[in-house]
């Protein structure tokens, strides 16, 4: 199974680890809303500032809510259309490129690492459930080494 997957139920540690990268990134973009609707202001022929604050806080709210859904199957196909999306955003500011790019760096990395971390708990609980002899000396020594 591939670790970058694009819809379908994650590890309990993975959707946590998501929804957090969800929720700061909702902050990085309500605030490059803000900076989006100055730089119209700014333009003194331009009206399009208050619709750019709008849909900044609108993707800003859908990250929100794709962070409170990581635990549905599609939960994980809203995260990478909030990440495309943001990546987008760029088009009005341009630092937001940066800024994308950064959150899917943290999203990709999370998506790998938290398959690992929910592959390693299974198999930790599994073997804990079998009742192996040895199990409960290897953890504690996995406690003190690492």
């Amino acid at each position: 199974m591939s670790p970058t997957i694009f819809y379908g139920q994650t590890g309990k540690f993975t959707f946590r680890m998501l929804a957090t990268v969800l929720g700061g990134q909702s902050i990085c973009i309500l605030l490059g809303a803000l900076v989006a609707r100055a730089i119209a202001a700014a333009d003194e022929g331009s009206r399009s500032g208050t619709a750019y604050l709008v849909v900044g806080l609108g993707l800003g709210a859908l990250c929100i809510v794709a962070a409170g859904l990581m635990r549905r199957p599609w939960g994980v196909t809203l995260g990478w259309v909030v990440q495309a999306l943001t990546l987008l955003s760029a088009l009005v500011v341009p630092m937001m490129f940066v800024v994308g790019l950064f959150f899917l760096a943290l999203w990709v990395t999370c998506l790998v690492k938290g398959a690992k971390v929910d592959a390693e708990m299974a198999r930790r609980e599994a073997a804990a459930g079998t009742g192996e002899a040895g199990a409960g000396a290897g953890d504690a020594a996995d406690r003190v080494d690492g």
